[in-house]
């Protein structure tokens, strides 16, 4: 339940993330009513603070916010909405209301796509073992990613966990320098993925 009484202009904080990418894109304010609409149109409405008045993100823009769920904080007073943006969400044309861009992150898998486009960029300085596989060229990365999907394969055949998951990480980090050398990244194959699950 949430508790709309909490402070005095009956108003509570509703933080707005991006459903896919879980990106937080800004932060409005609902009253019970605009909380209701919300849930009736499953398009974000706020209580605009301003103009004193309801406002449907996207009214004026066409850039609307799409519900897809909601949560209630543990003490019912702050609101997180899980979204589908259309086009971009500040008022500024930017994705987010801090000025980021609103796209997909993996985490440590990101960083290490990052590291490893460094290290093809710089190939030809680099004393890597990343820069080395570069200067060889596809075909030997190639082969090191069908070797190691070999080795994966064999160590998943015996009960032995941490050889498993050692050249599990082998073939995904070979595998993240074959995208960089094809010029793709983990997020085209994501993308691939959603596809087919539609």
């Amino acid at each position: 339940m949430i508790n709309f009484s909490k402070y005095t202009d009956g108003l509570v904080p509703a933080i707005i993330q991006d459903n896919e990418t879980k990106n937080v894109l800004m932060l409005g304010f609902m009253n019970q009513e605009a909380f209701d609409k919300t849930i009736t149109t499953k398009k974000v409405t706020f209580f605009s603070r301003t103009k004193k008045r309801l406002w449907t993100k996207g009214e004026e823009s066409g850039n609307f916010l799409h519900l897809v769920s909601y949560a209630v904080d543990c003490d019912n007073d702050t609101l997180l909405l899980k979204v589908n943006p259309v086009g971009p969400t500040c008022h500024t044309g930017s994705d987010t209301c801090w000025n980021e861009q609103n796209s997909q992150d993996f985490g440590f898998l990101s960083k290490l796509e990052n590291t490893i486009k460094e290290r093809k960029e710089n190939a030809s300085d680099e004393k890597s073992y990343v820069a080395s596989l570069f200067e060889k060229g596809i075909n030997k990365i190639a082969q090191k990613v069908g070797e190691e999907a070999i080795e994966v394969v064999i160590e998943a055949k015996d009960n032995k966990d941490e050889l498993f998951l050692n050249e599990s990480a082998d073939l995904l980090f070979h595998y993240l320098i074959l995208l960089q050398t094809k010029g793709f990244r983990l997020n085209h194959v994501v993308n691939v993925l959603k596809n087919r699950e539609k």
